[in-house]
Protein backbone atom coordinates (compact mmCIF):
# COMPACT_ATOMS: atom_id res chain seq x y z
CA UNK A 1 0.00 0.00 0.00
CA UNK A 2 1.19 3.38 -0.61
CA UNK A 3 0.03 6.45 0.36
CA UNK A 4 -0.63 9.79 -2.09
CA UNK A 5 3.47 10.90 -1.98
CA UNK A 6 3.98 7.76 -3.64
CA UNK A 7 5.89 6.41 0.02
CA UNK A 8 5.29 2.39 0.84
CA UNK A 9 7.08 0.44 3.28
CA UNK A 10 10.93 -0.57 2.32
CA UNK A 11 11.45 -4.17 -0.25
CA UNK A 12 13.04 -6.65 1.27
CA UNK A 13 15.71 -6.50 -1.90
CA UNK A 14 16.30 -2.95 -1.09
CA UNK A 15 16.65 -2.75 2.78
CA UNK A 16 19.62 -1.10 4.08
CA UNK A 17 21.39 -0.86 7.62
CA UNK A 18 19.60 2.22 8.47
CA UNK A 19 21.20 2.59 11.73
CA UNK A 20 24.44 2.62 10.40
CA UNK A 21 23.33 5.54 7.78
CA UNK A 22 22.11 7.52 10.59
CA UNK A 23 25.51 7.48 12.41
CA UNK A 24 27.06 8.50 9.58
CA UNK A 25 24.68 11.36 9.06
CA UNK A 26 25.19 12.37 12.08
CA UNK A 27 28.19 12.97 11.51
CA UNK A 28 28.16 14.31 7.97
CA UNK A 29 25.24 15.80 7.71
CA UNK A 30 25.77 19.24 9.94
CA UNK A 31 28.40 19.83 7.58
CA UNK A 32 25.32 21.25 4.98
CA UNK A 33 24.60 25.03 5.63
CA UNK A 34 21.20 25.14 7.73
CA UNK A 35 21.28 22.39 9.06
CA UNK A 36 21.75 21.85 12.76
CA UNK A 37 23.13 18.66 14.51
CA UNK A 38 20.27 18.14 16.54
CA UNK A 39 18.03 17.13 13.08
CA UNK A 40 19.80 14.08 12.87
CA UNK A 41 19.87 12.76 16.35
CA UNK A 42 18.37 9.02 16.69
CA UNK A 43 17.53 6.65 13.71
CA UNK A 44 14.82 7.81 11.46
CA UNK A 45 12.01 6.15 10.38
CA UNK A 46 12.30 5.06 6.54
CA UNK A 47 9.88 4.50 3.73
CA UNK A 48 10.59 3.94 0.18
CA UNK A 49 9.38 6.26 -3.08
CA UNK A 50 7.63 4.00 -5.14
CA UNK A 51 7.96 5.95 -8.78
CA UNK A 52 11.41 5.13 -9.36
CA UNK A 53 12.22 1.87 -11.27
CA UNK A 54 16.44 2.52 -11.79
CA UNK A 55 17.72 4.45 -9.05
CA UNK A 56 16.26 4.16 -4.88
CA UNK A 57 14.77 6.66 -3.24
CA UNK A 58 14.03 6.73 0.58
CA UNK A 59 12.33 9.23 2.62
CA UNK A 60 14.45 9.31 6.28
CA UNK A 61 11.84 10.91 9.03
CA UNK A 62 13.38 12.61 11.29
CA UNK A 63 11.68 14.83 14.60
CA UNK A 64 12.93 18.11 13.18
CA UNK A 65 13.49 17.32 9.52
CA UNK A 66 12.88 14.94 6.66
CA UNK A 67 15.19 14.51 4.11
CA UNK A 68 15.84 12.18 1.22
CA UNK A 69 18.67 8.81 0.36
CA UNK A 70 19.65 7.99 -3.54
CA UNK A 71 21.56 4.37 -4.06
CA UNK A 72 21.79 2.96 -6.74
CA UNK A 73 19.77 -0.86 -6.75
CA UNK A 74 21.35 -3.96 -6.00
CA UNK A 75 22.67 -5.92 -9.15
CA UNK A 76 23.12 -2.62 -11.40
CA UNK A 77 25.52 -2.75 -14.38
CA UNK A 78 25.51 0.29 -16.13
CA UNK A 79 27.78 2.43 -13.97
CA UNK A 80 26.67 5.92 -16.01
CA UNK A 81 23.73 4.97 -14.98
CA UNK A 82 24.21 5.05 -11.28
CA UNK A 83 27.20 7.42 -10.66
CA UNK A 84 25.76 8.89 -7.47
CA UNK A 85 28.88 11.05 -7.03
CA UNK A 86 28.42 12.45 -10.34
CA UNK A 87 24.41 12.85 -9.82
CA UNK A 88 25.42 14.77 -6.26
CA UNK A 89 27.94 17.11 -7.88
CA UNK A 90 25.68 17.72 -10.83
CA UNK A 91 22.85 19.10 -8.79
CA UNK A 92 24.53 21.23 -6.44
CA UNK A 93 26.76 22.77 -8.78
CA UNK A 94 23.28 23.56 -10.73
CA UNK A 95 21.14 24.82 -7.75
CA UNK A 96 22.79 28.50 -7.93
CA UNK A 97 21.64 29.24 -11.38
CA UNK A 98 18.66 26.77 -11.71
CA UNK A 99 16.29 27.01 -8.41
CA UNK A 100 14.35 24.63 -9.17
CA UNK A 101 16.54 21.37 -7.80
CA UNK A 102 16.83 20.23 -3.93
CA UNK A 103 19.82 21.19 -1.59
CA UNK A 104 22.28 18.56 -1.30
CA UNK A 105 23.30 17.66 1.94
CA UNK A 106 26.20 14.88 1.62
CA UNK A 107 28.07 12.44 -0.30
CA UNK A 108 29.04 9.08 1.15
CA UNK A 109 31.85 7.33 -1.14
CA UNK A 110 32.09 4.59 1.74
CA UNK A 111 30.76 1.55 0.38
CA UNK A 112 30.76 -0.16 4.08
CA UNK A 113 27.89 1.98 5.02
CA UNK A 114 25.44 0.91 3.17
CA UNK A 115 27.00 -0.92 0.41
CA UNK A 116 27.01 1.43 -2.21
CA UNK A 117 27.38 5.20 -2.50
CA UNK A 118 24.52 7.45 -1.76
CA UNK A 119 23.67 10.35 -1.03
CA UNK A 120 21.32 12.76 1.15
CA UNK A 121 19.19 15.59 -0.27
CA UNK A 122 16.85 17.87 1.33
CA UNK A 123 12.90 16.72 0.88
CA UNK A 124 10.74 19.09 -1.33
CA UNK A 125 7.38 19.65 -0.28
CA UNK A 126 4.59 19.49 -2.66
CA UNK A 127 2.36 17.73 -5.11
CA UNK A 128 4.02 15.21 -7.87
CA UNK A 129 1.20 13.79 -10.49
CA UNK A 130 1.49 10.44 -11.15
CA UNK A 131 -1.05 8.58 -13.56
CA UNK A 132 -4.12 10.48 -12.17
CA UNK A 133 -4.20 13.54 -10.36
CA UNK A 134 -4.29 13.53 -6.19
CA UNK A 135 -7.95 13.22 -4.34
CA UNK A 136 -9.14 17.08 -4.08
CA UNK A 137 -6.36 17.99 -7.07
CA UNK A 138 -8.38 20.48 -9.58
CA UNK A 139 -7.15 20.39 -13.46
CA UNK A 140 -9.61 21.15 -15.32
CA UNK A 141 -9.03 22.28 -18.80
CA UNK A 142 -7.61 25.53 -18.29
CA UNK A 143 -5.07 24.33 -15.50
CA UNK A 144 -3.76 21.26 -17.38
CA UNK A 145 -2.63 23.69 -20.29
CA UNK A 146 -1.29 26.48 -17.97
CA UNK A 147 0.27 22.96 -16.20
CA UNK A 148 2.01 21.91 -19.21
CA UNK A 149 3.41 25.34 -20.25
CA UNK A 150 5.26 26.06 -16.72
CA UNK A 151 6.65 22.41 -17.55
CA UNK A 152 7.81 23.30 -20.67
CA UNK A 153 9.31 27.31 -19.43
CA UNK A 154 11.06 25.28 -16.97
CA UNK A 155 12.37 23.02 -19.42
CA UNK A 156 13.67 26.10 -21.53
CA UNK A 157 14.95 27.43 -18.57
CA UNK A 158 16.81 24.71 -17.81
CA UNK A 159 18.05 25.26 -21.12
CA UNK A 160 19.35 28.55 -21.25
CA UNK A 161 21.80 27.61 -18.40
CA UNK A 162 25.25 28.38 -18.90
CA UNK A 163 27.30 24.97 -18.22
CA UNK A 164 30.14 26.87 -17.89
CA UNK A 165 28.76 29.17 -15.65
CA UNK A 166 27.76 26.61 -13.59
CA UNK A 167 31.10 24.39 -13.76
CA UNK A 168 29.46 21.64 -15.04
CA UNK A 169 30.88 21.95 -18.92
CA UNK A 170 32.89 18.44 -17.79
CA UNK A 171 30.74 16.48 -17.57
CA UNK A 172 30.28 16.42 -21.26
CA UNK A 173 32.15 15.39 -24.15
CA UNK A 174 31.28 18.35 -26.75
CA UNK A 175 30.17 17.82 -30.27
CA UNK A 176 28.48 15.04 -31.45
CA UNK A 177 25.89 14.63 -28.97
CA UNK A 178 23.46 12.67 -31.37
CA UNK A 179 25.56 11.02 -32.57
CA UNK A 180 27.06 9.18 -29.82
CA UNK A 181 23.24 8.56 -28.09
CA UNK A 182 22.05 6.42 -31.14
CA UNK A 183 25.55 4.58 -30.87
CA UNK A 184 25.38 4.54 -26.92
CA UNK A 185 22.02 3.00 -26.77
CA UNK A 186 22.29 0.83 -29.50
CA UNK A 187 24.99 -0.66 -28.00
CA UNK A 188 22.99 -1.03 -24.54
CA UNK A 189 19.86 -2.41 -25.97
CA UNK A 190 22.11 -5.23 -27.63
CA UNK A 191 24.01 -5.89 -24.16
CA UNK A 192 20.62 -5.76 -22.38
CA UNK A 193 18.34 -7.87 -24.78
CA UNK A 194 16.75 -11.16 -23.90
CA UNK A 195 15.69 -14.18 -26.08
CA UNK A 196 11.90 -12.76 -25.67
CA UNK A 197 12.25 -9.32 -27.64
CA UNK A 198 13.08 -8.00 -31.02
CA UNK A 199 16.46 -7.41 -32.08
CA UNK A 200 15.54 -3.73 -32.87
CA UNK A 201 18.10 -4.02 -35.93
CA UNK A 202 15.43 -2.02 -38.38
CA UNK A 203 15.27 1.11 -35.75
CA UNK A 204 18.76 1.26 -35.00
CA UNK A 205 19.62 1.38 -38.50
CA UNK A 206 17.52 4.07 -39.82
CA UNK A 207 18.45 6.03 -36.94
CA UNK A 208 22.24 5.84 -37.41
CA UNK A 209 21.45 6.80 -41.16
CA UNK A 210 18.79 9.45 -40.44
CA UNK A 211 20.70 11.36 -37.41
CA UNK A 212 20.86 15.07 -37.33
CA UNK A 213 23.77 17.35 -36.14
CA UNK A 214 23.84 18.78 -32.92
CA UNK A 215 21.70 22.13 -32.68
CA UNK A 216 23.08 23.07 -29.88
CA UNK A 217 25.35 22.23 -26.42
CA UNK A 218 23.39 22.71 -23.13
CA UNK A 219 22.63 21.00 -19.82
CA UNK A 220 19.86 18.79 -20.13
CA UNK A 221 17.83 16.64 -17.73
CA UNK A 222 17.24 13.39 -19.85
CA UNK A 223 13.83 12.14 -18.12
CA UNK A 224 11.81 15.38 -17.27
CA UNK A 225 8.63 14.21 -17.03
CA UNK A 226 5.22 15.59 -14.56
CA UNK A 227 6.43 12.55 -12.36
CA UNK A 228 9.76 14.09 -11.82
CA UNK A 229 8.36 17.55 -11.06
CA UNK A 230 7.32 18.63 -7.74
CA UNK A 231 4.54 21.35 -7.62
CA UNK A 232 4.10 24.07 -4.92
CA UNK A 233 1.45 23.21 -2.33
CA UNK A 234 -0.73 25.62 -3.66
CA UNK A 235 -4.98 25.99 -4.17
CA UNK A 236 -5.21 28.46 -6.70
CA UNK A 237 -3.91 28.67 -10.19
CA UNK A 238 -1.79 29.13 -11.52
CA UNK A 239 -0.05 26.04 -10.92
CA UNK A 240 3.37 26.45 -10.48
CA UNK A 241 6.66 23.74 -10.29
CA UNK A 242 8.55 23.51 -6.98
CA UNK A 243 11.27 21.53 -7.85
CA UNK A 244 12.86 19.08 -10.33
CA UNK A 245 13.96 15.53 -9.21
CA UNK A 246 15.91 12.32 -11.00
CA UNK A 247 18.91 13.88 -12.22
CA UNK A 248 20.55 10.71 -12.79
CA UNK A 249 20.95 11.07 -16.60
CA UNK A 250 21.65 14.73 -16.89
CA UNK A 251 24.38 15.79 -18.64
CA UNK A 252 25.43 18.31 -21.49
CA UNK A 253 24.01 17.34 -24.78
CA UNK A 254 21.44 18.58 -27.52
CA UNK A 255 17.42 20.05 -26.26
CA UNK A 256 15.91 18.54 -29.16
CA UNK A 257 17.33 15.11 -27.95
CA UNK A 258 16.18 16.07 -24.22
CA UNK A 259 12.56 16.70 -25.65
CA UNK A 260 12.25 13.69 -27.31
CA UNK A 261 12.87 11.90 -24.53
CA UNK A 262 10.36 13.67 -22.49
CA UNK A 263 7.40 13.08 -25.19
CA UNK A 264 8.40 9.01 -25.23
CA UNK A 265 6.24 9.08 -21.66
CA UNK A 266 3.42 11.83 -22.70
CA UNK A 267 0.66 10.04 -23.80
CA UNK A 268 -2.46 11.47 -25.02
CA UNK A 269 -6.07 10.51 -24.84
CA UNK A 270 -6.41 9.60 -29.09
CA UNK A 271 -3.43 7.29 -28.54
CA UNK A 272 -3.77 3.26 -28.71
CA UNK A 273 -4.86 1.42 -25.74
CA UNK A 274 -2.05 -0.40 -25.59
CA UNK A 275 0.29 3.15 -25.63
CA UNK A 276 -2.43 4.22 -23.05
CA UNK A 277 -2.00 1.23 -20.62
CA UNK A 278 2.07 3.10 -20.73
CA UNK A 279 0.66 5.98 -19.07
CA UNK A 280 2.26 7.15 -15.53
CA UNK A 281 0.91 11.23 -15.88
CA UNK A 282 -2.21 12.63 -16.35
CA UNK A 283 -1.04 14.18 -20.01
CA UNK A 284 -4.47 12.68 -21.16
CA UNK A 285 -6.74 14.85 -19.59
CA UNK A 286 -8.76 17.67 -21.59
CA UNK A 287 -6.72 20.87 -21.84
CA UNK A 288 -3.41 18.69 -21.61
CA UNK A 289 -0.86 19.92 -25.15
CA UNK A 290 -0.57 17.06 -27.39
CA UNK A 291 2.99 15.85 -28.45
CA UNK A 292 2.49 18.15 -31.78
CA UNK A 293 1.52 21.09 -29.97
CA UNK A 294 4.14 20.81 -27.63
CA UNK A 295 6.68 20.55 -29.75
CA UNK A 296 5.46 24.06 -31.38
CA UNK A 297 5.00 25.26 -28.47
CA UNK A 298 8.86 24.50 -26.88
CA UNK A 299 10.38 25.98 -30.65
CA UNK A 300 8.57 28.46 -30.48
CA UNK A 301 9.75 29.52 -27.30
CA UNK A 302 13.47 28.70 -28.43
CA UNK A 303 13.88 29.49 -31.81
CA UNK A 304 14.56 26.29 -32.77
CA UNK A 305 13.16 25.23 -36.33
CA UNK A 306 12.07 21.95 -36.92
CA UNK A 307 9.81 20.66 -39.41
CA UNK A 308 7.45 17.48 -38.93
CA UNK A 309 9.32 14.98 -40.89
CA UNK A 310 12.83 16.11 -38.71
CA UNK A 311 10.68 15.83 -35.35
CA UNK A 312 9.98 12.13 -36.67
CA UNK A 313 13.97 11.37 -35.50
CA UNK A 314 13.59 12.82 -32.14
CA UNK A 315 10.65 10.88 -31.41
CA UNK A 316 11.42 7.87 -32.87
CA UNK A 317 14.69 7.78 -30.81
CA UNK A 318 12.92 8.99 -27.61
CA UNK A 319 10.87 5.46 -27.76
CA UNK A 320 13.77 3.27 -28.64
CA UNK A 321 15.71 5.07 -25.57
CA UNK A 322 12.97 4.00 -23.36
CA UNK A 323 12.30 0.63 -25.06
CA UNK A 324 16.22 0.23 -23.72
CA UNK A 325 15.39 1.60 -20.49
CA UNK A 326 12.47 -0.97 -19.93
CA UNK A 327 14.81 -3.94 -21.20
CA UNK A 328 17.99 -2.56 -19.26
CA UNK A 329 15.40 -3.21 -16.25
CA UNK A 330 13.55 -6.07 -17.61
CA UNK A 331 17.02 -7.83 -17.75
CA UNK A 332 17.56 -7.47 -13.87
CA UNK A 333 14.37 -9.20 -12.95
CA UNK A 334 15.19 -11.77 -16.00
CA UNK A 335 18.62 -12.95 -14.52
CA UNK A 336 16.84 -12.87 -11.33
CA UNK A 337 19.00 -9.97 -9.97
CA UNK A 338 15.34 -8.34 -8.83
CA UNK A 339 12.33 -10.26 -7.43
CA UNK A 340 10.03 -7.06 -8.44
CA UNK A 341 7.24 -8.50 -10.31
CA UNK A 342 5.96 -5.48 -11.40
CA UNK A 343 9.45 -5.82 -13.72
CA UNK A 344 7.79 -9.17 -14.85
CA UNK A 345 5.89 -7.65 -18.25
CA UNK A 346 8.26 -4.98 -19.37
CA UNK A 347 9.46 -7.43 -22.32
CA UNK A 348 5.99 -6.82 -23.66
CA UNK A 349 6.63 -2.82 -23.54
CA UNK A 350 9.55 -3.66 -25.40
CA UNK A 351 8.34 -5.81 -28.11
CA UNK A 352 4.99 -2.83 -28.15
CA UNK A 353 8.08 -0.18 -28.85
CA UNK A 354 9.86 -1.91 -31.19
CA UNK A 355 6.50 -1.76 -33.33
CA UNK A 356 5.64 2.04 -32.73
CA UNK A 357 9.20 2.96 -33.85
CA UNK A 358 8.60 0.92 -37.14
CA UNK A 359 5.11 2.49 -37.80
CA UNK A 360 6.64 6.22 -37.33
CA UNK A 361 9.82 5.54 -39.65
CA UNK A 362 7.06 3.92 -42.14
CA UNK A 363 4.54 6.14 -41.91
CA UNK A 364 6.85 9.38 -42.36
CA UNK A 365 8.67 8.28 -45.36
CA UNK A 366 12.34 9.31 -44.04
CA UNK A 367 15.67 7.89 -44.47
Amino acid sequence: MTDPAGLRPVRTEDAFDLAAVARWLRHHGAEQEGFDPADFDGVPEVRQFSGGASNLTYLLSYPQRQVVLRRPPAGSKARSAHDMHREFYLQRQLKPLFGYVPAMIAFCADRSVLGSEFYVMERLNGTILRADPPAGFELGPDRARALCMELLDRLVELHSVDPDAAGLSGIGKGAGYVGRQVVGWSQRYVRARTENVGGFETVMAWLAVNQPADVRSCVIHNDFRLDNVVLAQEAVAPLRVAGVLDWEMATIGDPLMDLGGALAYWVQADDDAVFRSFRRQPTQLPGMLTRAEVVNYYTSRTGLALSPAGWTFYEVFGLFRLAVIAQQIYFRYFHRQSANEAFSKLHLAVRYLEERCGLLIGSHGVG
